[in-house]
């Protein structure tokens, strides 16, 4: 059992690997399968044994073998949070079971919250870097959210959930004229609707404004950021929309009873 979850995690990590390509990428407008990866200071080849997920990070102390230039945190930390999400979805989607290359409907289940996942942890890392929703990562998220959800919620349910979920940045947007939220919020927020449905969205969109007023105390408490300075919201909306798919269901029954 312990084997089976840690190839798990370690299939992750590559995809966390191949997330912050991603990344990356999408920042410099290049295509995502265009040639190998290079280091983004001296631009050579980064070689195979130094694309190891972690374990090359460290062994090269956090800089380019060529170059000597620091490497961003942010390489190992994708990859490792997104091995331990990928680890997550299939803990709790197969109830703590293994995997049956039989059982089809978990199969398909658990590839959806693998992939929609992953477009969820680079809309995160893109907003909180470039503070920007990208349409090309949240549209073909709401769209994949909206067609496998039909599986999963009655047509109208998924409706509601979307109406909600555009209407409520929507009225911010329109109230504030654009200077409260971007519209990249108002098409994650129609994701949202999608991704949960009727009545999760409202739980996913609470969670996100609460773990935002926590960290935004944190960071004016210690001085990090003022009245005055831009957070990115995108990155609690991904965090209350990952909880509220995996732990919806559970949160509601035990505290709402919808």
């Amino acid at each position: 059992m312990i084997l089976y979850y840690f190839f798990i995690f370690i299939f992750g990590l590559i995809i966390g690997s191949f997330l912050n390509a991603v990344i990356y990428r999408l920042d410099k407008k290049r295509s995502i399968f265009q040639g190998r990866s290079r280091c983004p200071k001296c631009k050579k080849l980064i070689l195979w044994y130094d694309n190891i997920p972690i374990i090359s990070f460290f062994l090269l102390r956090g800089r380019c073998r060529h170059c000597q230039k620091k490497i961003s945190w942010q390489y190992p930390l994708v990859e490792f949070f997104t091995g331990l999400i990928f680890l997550i979805n299939s803990l709790v989607i197969t109830n703590f079971n293994y995997l049956s290359f039989y059982n089809w409907p978990v199969i398909l289940q658990l590839s959806a919250a693998w992939i929609i996942s992953s477009l969820l942890i680079i809309i995160f890392v893109y907003d909180l870097k470039y503070y920007l929703i990208l349409d090309r990562l949240v549209i073909p998220l709401a769209i994949l959210a909206f067609l496998y959800n039909l599986l999963n919620y009655s047509l109208i349910n998924l409706l509601i959930g979307g109406i909600i979920g555009l209407s409520f940045f929507l009225i911010q947007f329109l109230i504030s004229q654009g200077k409260w939220i971007g519209d990249g919020d108002l098409r994650l927020g129609l994701a949202m609707g999608f991704i949960l449905g009727f009545p999760k969205i409202f739980l996913g969109l609470f969670l996100a404004y609460f773990i935002g007023s926590i960290v935004a105390v944190i960071l004016l408490a210690t001085t990090k950021k003022s009245f005055k300075s831009r957070i990115p919201f995108g990155p609690f909306l991904v965090v209350g929309t990952y909880l509220t798919m995996l732990f919806g269901d559970l949160i509601i029954n035990k505290y709402f009873y919808f």
